[in-house]
This record gives structure tokens, sequence and C-alpha cells, in this order.
């Protein structure tokens, strides 16, 4: 009896065993929407892919840019104030009145020494501007190429140097001019509301603020289709690319909308105020650095980028014939030798033995 109950256990457990686990209730989800499952497979390449270390190296060197930003940003300053003196005074003004008592002192000469040693301020930064921007563009491209997959060949040092200071000019322009575009096309709206005498009209300021909003997406994403697909070593599809540049231009909208919450949330202190946007720029960097080579992993991981990679055939089966060579006896004939001898010997001895006896 307890050999049938253990043969029927035996059964039931073979049946469960033969029987497909039922997935988990979040692979039911993925497998009922796309969106989810694509959002899935992005967050794995990005994570497999080092995305957080190549967004940490894009941050180092766009903070690392900054100072030399500044250098030029006082040079030019310089060159403005030696063309025209007169704003020399209006600006000494302002800072006297508008800092803490003492401050000016320290200022005022400043700004006297920036306009004196412009030309050389002027070189340094602008050198210093080169080279952390060919720095941050090389791990930029890198890492975009990584999120796609790319391994490409590495090219002359002297080559890929140009090419990361051309692409760093092509994207500057692009920034600039889609800024641009933006701003005069809200003017020329502004200025045709004025004269239709609708400028004080609520429906058409909001009108205007959503035409604002829309021309701002639009800009972005045209730098993000550029960047997805072209900044990397190998050019990527457009297609993938646009569908991308639509997330990351809404995404990138909500994040300098947050950013700007932030920055007016630390600098309430006094302290804030000193060290508070340093930091936000800092924060900033980093989460768009991240978030650009999501935005690129999603676009790497949609359907029509996902490619099986092939299995290689294994070649046909060789067979060898072995020929082992001995310059000695085997191991099994050595040992029956090894008892021969020792059986002679015991026999050899009690013969001798008994012949003395």
């Amino acid at each position: 009896m307890t050999a049938v109950v253990d043969r029927d256990a035996d059964e039931v457990r073979a049946k469960a065993a033969e029987k497909p686990a039922e997935p988990s209730k979040f692979q039911q989800f993925r497998d009922r929407y796309e969106w989810l499952d694509h959002l899935v497979r992005a967050g794995a390449r990005y994570t497999e892919r080092h995305g957080d270390h190549y967004a940490a190296a894009v941050t180092y060197f766009s903070v690392l840019a900054l100072f030399p930003l500044i250098l030029v940003a006082v040079a030019a300053l310089g060159y403005v104030l030696f063309l025209q003196p007169d704003l020399i005074d209006q600006l000494q003004a302002g800072i006297s009145k508008n800092l803490p008592a003492g401050l000016d002192t320290i200022i005022n000469p400043i700004i006297a020494e920036a306009t004196k040693s412009r030309n050389t301020i002027g070189i340094f930064g602008l050198l210093g501007a080169i080279y952390t921007g060919i720095g941050w563009m090389s791990n930029l491209r890198e890492a975009l190429s990584e999120q796609w997959g790319q391994v490409p060949t590495a090219p002359p040092i002297l080559k890929k140097t140009l090419f990361d200071l051309l692409t760093l000019v092509g994207l500057g322009i692009a920034m600039v001019g889609s800024f641009a575009i933006t701003g005069l096309a809200s003017g020329f709206a502004t200025s045709v509301l004025e004269f239709v005498g609708l400028s004080e009209q609520t429906w058409a300021k909001v009108l205007l603020g959503v035409l604002g909003v829309v021309l701002g997406l639009v800009a972005n994403w045209l730098i993000f289709l550029w960047v997805i697909a072209r900044l990397p070593r190998e050019h990527a599809t457009l297609r993938s690319a646009a569908k991308a540049a639509v997330l990351g231009a809404v995404g990138f909208e909500v994040l300098k909308q947050v950013m700007v919450v932030y920055l007016s949330t630390v600098t309430g202190s006094p302290a804030g105020k000193i060290i508070g946007p340093f930091i936000g720029l800092l924060v900033f960097a980093f989460f768009a650095s991240r978030f650009i080579l999501f935005v690129t992993a999603w676009a790497a991981t949609s359907r029509e980028n996902e490619h099986e990679e092939p299995v290689e055939v294994p070649g046909p089966a060789v067979i060898h014939s072995e020929l082992v060579v001995r310059s000695g006896p085997s191991g099994g004939t050595a040992a029956g030798l090894l008892g021969a001898g020792l059986v002679g010997g015991l026999l050899g001895g009690r013969f001798l033995l008994g012949r003395r006896r």
C-alpha cells in the first residue's frame, strides 16, 4: 500500500514539474503594455552599458568647462568696457548701490583688472574652453555609442580630436540657432499682438505662452534628434531617434522646470545664494546627462533596432587516431613484474633456509 502511495506522489510531482511556471504579475503587465516593456528594456540597456559612469564623466567635464567659460565671459566684458568706457562708471555705481557695504572695494578693482588684462584672460579662457569642451564631447560621443551597442574602431588621435572639436562647434551652433529661432518667433508673435491691439487680452497672452512652449519643444526635439542620431561614432537611424527625441524634448522641459523650482528653493538663504547656483548646475548637468543617455537607450531598444545575434554553427567533428608511445613498461606490466619479483624472492629465501637446516 505504501509503495502505491509513493508512486502516485511521484507521478504528481512529475506532472507539476512538466507544467510551465506561471509568469509573474509584472511580466504579465509587460506582455500587455508595450510601452512598459520598452521602458524596462531601456532601463536594462542603460544599466548594462554603464550609463551612470558615463553620465558622471560628462558631468565632470561640464562643470570643469564652467571656469574657462567664465574667463571668456570676463574677457568679453573687458572688451565691452574697453570700447565703451562710460559703462565702467555705470557698472561700478550699480555695484556700490546694490551690493553690501565693503564688497564694492573688492569687486571694482577686479573689474578694472579684467579690463586691463582682457587679452591674457581671453586667450587662457579660450584655450581652457577648447580643451574641456573636446573632453566633454569625446565622453558624450563614447557614452552615446556605448548605448547604441557600437564597437567602432578607434580613430587616430588627431582625427578624433578634430572631429570632436567640429562636432562641438556644430552642437553649439545648433543650440544657439534653435534658441534664437524660438526667441525671435516669440518676439515676432508679441509684436503681432501689439500691432492688432490684442496684447492686453488674457486669451492672447495664454495663446502666446502656449506658442512659446510649443516652439521650445520643437527646438528641444531638433537638438535631441541630432544628439541621438548623429553624435555617436557611427550614425544611427533617424526613425527610432525621432521617436525618442519626442520623449527627450518633453522630459527635458520638465527637467528644466524642476530645476527652476529647485534653484529658487536652495537660493533662499544667504549661503545658498553663494553656493546654490553651483550645486544646482552640478545636479542639473548630472541628471541631464543621465536623461540623454536613457533616451538614447530607449531609441536603441526599439523593436526595429533589436536584432538577435546569430548563433555560430559548430564545425564538423574531426576524429583523430591517438598513438601513445612509451619508453618503458606500462603501469600494469610494472606492477606484475614487481609482484613476480617479490614471490620469487620469498620462494628463494625459503629454499636457501631449508638447505641450511
